[in-house]
């Protein structure tokens, strides 16, 4: 069975997928008297809802619909305070009271823990944010073709929907990027065109310290800053410095490459500094354009925190921190442990961990750029075996190999601090035949108006 486009289906919605988009599927009999299922997506629903869906994009395994009408309206659906919102593809649940969207993201660690064969009575309630709005530290906006400035539209990776305001950010750092949106136009700057890979001004990055109130801005380009671009240039310092004095970083950064992502070739340094100083838990933290830094730093306070209490680490002990990054873990563990090992597969960010364990005045800290797999066997070589592991995979997870690799090395307790709960789910299986059992979920919203959701969770030896 198969939609065609315009077709309207009355239909009840029963899920999320992993975007946040409303799921559902449709029984109708062929020709034969056969009953055929349709599956079919359809954004900015909520499960519980009736809705009167018309097929927008016909699919072989599943149809995008619109929902053109609300039969049955969700009592926690509520209107969505953005502008954007429907438009824009940073945010997916706006629709949905705050409180609603806890409900769900603990609903689903649940439901996953269970399915991995784990008693969901071990996950707690979600840790919301009080204030569930601009929590977000970094920003990275794109310019269209045109050279006006903002975010991807939903679904559609190559059009750019101008930017008036972002909820999720703070207000100084969409001051900032209308600031540079209002530069672009002024000296009619053209952006890069993705098809035909032409154009000067990519992407704009924003960083902004919570603690410092330091900020970075990164422009994005395919050409250096010299020439003709001098004198733009010059004017983007004087409006920077003059009017955001907070910005300790103005950097450009060169970008030939045809894939769509913020790298650089080569950068340089406009105003100030190539980085900006921030401090989490306690501890200070220097960011470069392309460190890997929690973007919700209220709600990463709460995940350190939380990490620690579960693990309760001991001064006469030795800890191994995979995927450590540049020691956001690393750090507030390390001074309450005897010695700490680190492994991370991006040099950058080791050399990162490195730098900041010394301006935090830490001594007992070794560092490794290797991979997870093959960094843990050579810790173990000089280490010997750690009595506390704790691990921060990317969204993939860590892998059966890496999991068995921990379970071999036989730590007492295990803490894995998760953004994804189904790979989390599948990893934490992989130590059961090692005797690990799991002692505890705590999930944490780190993205509110997003499908996602972080979890720690601590795993004994027994």
């Amino acid at each position: 069975m198969k939609g065609e486009k315009g077709e309207v289906h009355i239909v009840d919605i029963h899920g999320l997928n992993s975007k946040g988009e409303g799921q559902t599927v449709v029984r109708e009999k062929n020709e034969d008297g056969n009953t055929k299922k349709m599956k079919m997506t359809v954004p900015y629903t909520i499960p519980g809802e009736t809705v009167r869906a018309v097929i927008e994009r016909p699919g072989r395994k599943r149809s995008m619909a619109i929902a053109e009408e609300i039969i049955n309206v969700h009592p926690e659906r509520t209107t969505a305070p953005c502008p954007h919102f429907g438009k824009c593809g940073g945010c997916s649940l706006q629709h949905w009271e705050y409180a609603g969207q806890l409900k769900h993201k603990l609903a689903h660690v649940k439901d996953v823990v269970e399915a991995a064969g784990f008693d969901p009575n071990l996950v707690r309630d979600v840790i919301g944010m009080e204030e569930p709005w601009h929590y977000r530290n970094k920003m990275e906006f794109t310019f269209a073709p045109d050279g006006s400035l903002g975010l991807h539209e939903r679904g559609n990776f190559r059009k750019i929907i101008p930017l008036e305001t972002c909820l999720i950010a703070k207000d100084d750092v969409v001051d900032a990027a209308m600031e540079v949106a209002a530069w672009t136009r002024e000296h009619e700057l053209t952006g890069y065109n993705k098809k035909l890979h032409e154009g000067l001004l990519r992407n704009l990055m924003v960083r902004r310290s919570f603690a410092t109130g330091e900020m970075m801005l990164g422009v994005f380009a395919t050409e250096a800053p010299v020439g003709e671009l001098e004198g733009p240039i010059k004017d983007l310092v004087a409006r920077i410095e003059s009017k955001f004095p907070q910005v300790k970083s103005l950097i450009w950064l060169e970008n030939t490459e045809w894939a769509d992502t913020t790298q650089s070739q080569k950068s340089h340094v406009l105003a100030g500094r190539d980085y900006i100083h921030d401090e989490l838990a306690g501890y200070t933290y220097r960011l470069w354009f392309d460190t890997f830094f929690q973007t919700n730093p209220v709600q990463a306070e709460k995940l350190v925190e939380i990490a620690i209490e579960m693990a309760q680490p001991k001064k006469t002990e030795r800890m191994i921190d995979l995927f450590c990054g540049v020691g956001t873990f690393s750090l507030p563990f390390a001074s309450r442990t005897a010695e700490l090992a680190g492994i991370e597969i991006v040099e950058k960010s080791i050399e990162s961990a490195k730098r900041n364990a010394v301006d935090n005045g830490l001594s007992n800290t070794l560092f490794l750029a290797e991979s997870a797999r093959v960094g843990i066997d050579q810790i173990l070589e000089k280490f010997g075996a750690p009595d506390l592991l704790m691990l921060d995979p990317p969204r993939a997870g860590a892998g059966g190999k890496v999991m068995r690799r921990i379970g071999r090395a036989q730590p007492e307790r295990v803490v894995y601090v998760s953004c994804n709960p189904d790979s989390f789910a599948e990893d934490i299986k992989e130590l059961e035949p090692f005797g690990y059992e799991l002692q505890a979920v705590q999930p944490v919203d780190l993205f509110p108006h997003t499908v996602h959701v972080e979890c720690v969770a601590l795993l004994n030896r027994i």
